[in-house]
């Protein structure tokens, strides 16, 4: 720790060391024995001085005119794009996933600072014809105030992007407590903020742990809204720390997602789809294809080449270009894939992987084997319950309707998708298929950020993030009533004839 890099919390624009004296480990889950750097463990003090400045941060921002504030989001946006390989290339070392997948988690950052930047000229309202003569009606937003964001690593850079850039041109400040597996990421991306100018304590960063910085952030009084990405259980304890002051909660949570893949679909586009979902982000992704619903049909074509892909995959150190997978996040995640591995066996039948890699340079790193299950039974835990590792079940099915129907028959309901020529196959499946998205003939996977980012069921609670919808979460509508009659007019009471 001594040679290693010391990262500060950011607070009221100056870089400050935590009250509380201590510090953690910032180590590659591809080679553990890479330590990135050393961050705040920061405590209740810390957040309580986070939480001042933004509050008092608020009073000049959101005075400062929405456009405005959008074109400091561009300006943003065009030193993400300036620094996007400084930036993707230690997002591989701390979280894992290969360079090109975290290159794509540097540019959704940068997506959504230039839409939320034309947002500063777009919070519309409306306007509309009164019941009343000679009075004036319109709708307008205003912010919240201050709001905390917690955010996971499985998208160190892009997910606190989605919340961060919305907030800011809603007119709201941040208290941001990233996860403490990929620290840096959410650093530099806090760094981008202060050198593009974002005034002091707008932007406000705290490292720690859930319990001595989430919670703090959960139950201030001063915080107005709690914006959280992470596991559903923890976010059950989100919403019920945030319940009894009725504070405002957005949570985003977990996801089983399934591809529906009929008996008249392309089967090797399907495969690609059914890899990259499976694999892509080592299966840790809300929106990971850990179910492949397949007709029964072309079920034993799909299941004999989707398991020849998976055992190609070159599995390694991310910064490698010909490694398709990395390793998982931590030692806890990747003994979670090895329990669910071990559940697998007992259930259903094991068609390649289902190990852990430990030789050669594996053995300092986090690897599993990509693990596919066969015959699954769609009430299989296997099958419903969210794993976060690199775990397929192929589930068969008789038909579309069945399909739609194992593909709901989850807590979940985030992201799915149909493998399909035919039309009105397609448009049942979209009909049918609740879940907050939803492809055809592609992945569960690849969702951009100017269409709303959500699910249904456990996976959310009723919000959504980008597009136009991450502005309902950061704002609140006002109704407007101007009369200029001259005299006490009564709605629903005064029956006025011109």
């Amino acid at each position: 720790m001594a040679d290693a890099k010391v990262y500060k919390n950011f607070i009221n624009g100056e870089w400050v060391d935590s009250v509380a004296k201590k510090t953690f480990e910032n180590r590659n889950p591809a080679d553990t024995r890479e330590l990135l750097g050393v961050f705040q463990a920061s405590n209740e003090e810390d957040v309580k001085r986070a939480i001042d400045a933004a509050k008092e941060a608020y009073k000049k921002w959101r005075l400062v005119p929405a456009p405005k504030r959008g074109e400091m989001l561009f300006r943003l946006g065009e030193t993400l794009v300036r620094r996007k390989e400084d930036f993707a290339r230690p997002m591989t070392q701390e979280m894992g996933k290969v360079l090109k997948e975290t290159r794509g988690d540097v540019q959704e950052a940068i997506d959504m600072s230039y839409y939320m930047a034309g947002e500063g000229r777009r919070q519309f309202g409306e306007t509309t014809p009164s019941e009343l003569p000679n009075k004036f009606m319109m709708s307008v937003r205003m912010p919240l105030g201050v709001c905390a964001m917690i955010t996971p690593w499985n998208f160190p850079m892009a997910i606190p992007s989605w919340k961060l850039m919305p907030a800011l041109v809603c007119g709201n400040t941040v208290v941001f407590k990233p996860a403490s597996y990929t620290p840096l990421s959410a650093y530099n991306l806090v760094k981008a903020c202060e050198e593009v100018g974002i005034p002091k304590g707008v932007v406000n960063f705290v490292t720690g742990s859930g319990g001595a910085v989430g919670i703090p952030l959960m139950k201030s009084d001063d915080v107005k809204l709690v914006t959280f990405t992470g596991s559903t259980a923890v976010g059950r304890t989100v919403s019920e720390v945030c319940a009894p002051s009725f504070k405002h909660t957005h949570l985003e949570m977990g996801g089983k997602n399934a591809i529906m893949v009929m008996d008249d679909a392309k089967i090797d586009l399907a495969i690609e789809g059914a890899v990259w979902g499976g694999f892509g982000t080592t299966g840790q992704r809300c929106t990971a294809a850990s179910r492949v619903i397949v007709h029964k049909k072309v079920v034993k074509e799909f299941t004999d080449k989707f398991v020849a892909r998976a055992k190609a995959l070159k599995i390694g150190n991310g910064l490698d270009p010909a490694v398709e997978m990395g390793p998982s996040i931590s030692e806890d995640q990747l003994n979670t894939v090895m329990e669910y591995v071990e559940i697998g066996k007992k259930e259903a039948k094991l068609l390649c992987g289902g190990n852990r890699m430990t030789s050669g340079d594996y053995k300092h790193g986090y690897f599993h084997e990509p693990t596919i299950f066969g015959d699954v039974d769609p009430q299989m835990r296997i099958a419903q319950e969210e794993i976060f590792g690199p775990v397929v079940s192929i589930i068969p099915c008789d038909s579309l309707e069945q399909a739609i129907d194992i593909n709901n028959g989850t807590i979940y309901g985030l992201s799915a998708s149909v493998y399909t020529q035919d039309v009105n196959k397609a448009f049942q499946a979209m009909r049918d298929s609740y879940t907050g998205i939803f492809y055809v003939n592609a992945s569960t996977i690849g969702a951009e950020v100017h269409l709303p980012f959500g699910g249904t069921n456990h996976t959310g609670n009723g919000h959504r993030e980008a597009g136009t919808a991450a502005l309902d979460v950061f704002s609140e509508w006002k109704a407007i009533y101007v009369d200029f009659s001259g005299k006490l007019q009564k709605a629903q009471i005064d029956d006025i004839m011109p």
